[in-house]
């Protein structure tokens, strides 16, 4: 994963974060809800691309031992 990658992928969980405490504080339960839906849409992308990464790393292993 890239480094932009993951300063996005957590300024979406700081973010969601922020909301669902935001709409805690204040009553409001759809703001609450879009925040842990942020916090999960970035902990889903966070998953895809260390699945990335590690299908990358298994197959330049698989290059190396052919070489």
């Amino acid at each position: 994963m890239s480094l932009s990658d993951k300063i996005s992928n957590k300024a979406d969980e700081i973010g969601g974060k922020a909301k669902e405490a935001t709409g805690a504080v204040t009553g409001d339960d759809e703001l609450r809800a879009e925040g842990k839906a942020d916090q999960a849409e970035s902990a889903v992308k966070g998953a895809v691309e260390d699945i990335k990464d590690a299908v990358g790393n298994a197959a330049d292993k698989v290059k190396r031992a052919f070489r």
